[in-house]
């Protein structure tokens, strides 16, 4: 009679029973059944990894795709903390004043760092500048200053730190001539002529800065801003959504021309020029 392990043979059609330095051992019988079950388990591990090799090298360039199937512009890639500001936040119009002078204020102090540095810190750089908040920024003073400039958990330069403060002031001045400062930033938004026809890696690497940008950096400035030169404009347009440069083949792409064809343009006051 045979044995279900199958590797398992008699050696003769006797009845006499084999020795047993002739039998195979129940180890080695166990091990051939576990090489065959590793086998089984593999091949399919190994087609799926052939499977996703395949899709990704259908992605266009600076695309990615994570571990939970999505594509993404490759930036956001390297940590949490990135794609979840990726998916949920850059790109998306945002007409809310404080949110706006905000990010411009964080544009400046990240002058040197990478933003994922600022991003870490978003959290304390609220706390230490009220919120962010035009008005109550704008009353802050020197002894603000010296207080920041001891505040671990924010980029200690005293150039930004000032330059924060000034914004604040010059932002209430436009608030008082826009309506708001939402309405002044948007009238920068390029239009579809000025966008390029397809947003790629290769597009973006040539577009740093754009004619818009500069536009809105010489305006800032002459208004009294600081830290706000055209790349850093740009950079403060594309995470407000005042452009969209999601990827191609990035899922968050749709998502945000959705989001900005349902988005009011934030009005001027009437009569404001």
């Amino acid at each position: 009679m045979r044995s279900s392990c199958s590797c398992w043979r008699a050696t003769s059609k006797s009845a006499q029973p084999a020795s047993a330095s002739a039998r195979p051992s129940a180890a080695r019988c166990d091990a051939g059944r576990g090489n065959r079950t590793a086998s089984k388990v593999a091949q399919p591990r190994a087609a799926s990894e052939r499977y996703r090799a395949r899709v990704a090298a259908r992605l266009p360039p600076g695309v990615v795709r994570g571990d939970d199937e999505v594509a993404r512009c490759a930036w956001c890639a390297s940590a949490p903390d990135y794609r979840d500001y990726h998916d949920r936040e850059w790109g998306f119009p945002v007409g809310d004043d404080t949110r706006l002078f905000e990010k411009l204020c964080l544009e400046g102090f990240q002058s040197g760092l990478s933003w994922l540095t600022i991003l870490r810190k978003r959290e304390n750089f609220r706390r230490a500048f009220r919120g962010f908040e035009i008005e109550r920024v704008a009353r802050m003073g020197a002894r603000d200053v010296a207080r920041l400039l001891g505040d671990a958990g924010i980029v200690r330069h005293r150039g930004k730190i000032e330059a924060a403060l000034a914004n604040a002031r010059a932002a209430t001045r436009v608030v008082g001539e826009f309506g708001s400062f939402a309405a002044f930033v948007w009238r920068f938004e390029p239009g579809p002529r000025a966008r390029p026809k397809r947003v790629t890696r290769a597009a973006l690497r040539r577009l740093t800065e754009s004619a818009e940008s500069r536009a809105l950096s010489k305006d800032l400035r002459a208004r009294g801003f600081r830290f706000v030169g055209p790349t850093t404009a740009y950079a403060f347009m594309q995470a407000m959504g005042l452009v969209n440069d999601h990827l191609e083949g990035c899922a968050t792409r749709d998502a945000a021309l959705e989001r900005r064809a349902r988005f009011a343009l934030p009005g001027r006051r009437r009569g404001a020029e």
